[in-house]
């Protein structure tokens, strides 16, 4: 198991909302579209039950443009 592994739906949406995102819109299925306003970033959040696969929460951070090493701290 890796650094990114064990984390939900709701502990991913804190983390972006203090990195400034905000929700944007429903996506297709129970996807949805986050925005951060100040880097003009988007990014897709699926919103499952159960621990988010490491390589689905390591795309989001990437298109959000945040570290993993910050994510790790401000959680």
């Amino acid at each position: 198991m890796g650094q990114l592994s064990g984390y939900r739906y709701r502990e991913i949406i804190r983390v972006l909302k203090l990195f400034g995102f905000f929700f944007h819109r429903q996506a297709a299925g129970s996807h949805e579209i986050w925005h951060n306003p100040l880097t003009n970033r988007y990014t897709t959040v699926p919103n499952h039950s159960g621990d988010m696969p490491e390589g689905t929460l390591s795309a989001i951070l990437r298109q959000a443009g945040i570290d993993v090493e910050a994510f790790l701290k401000s959680k």
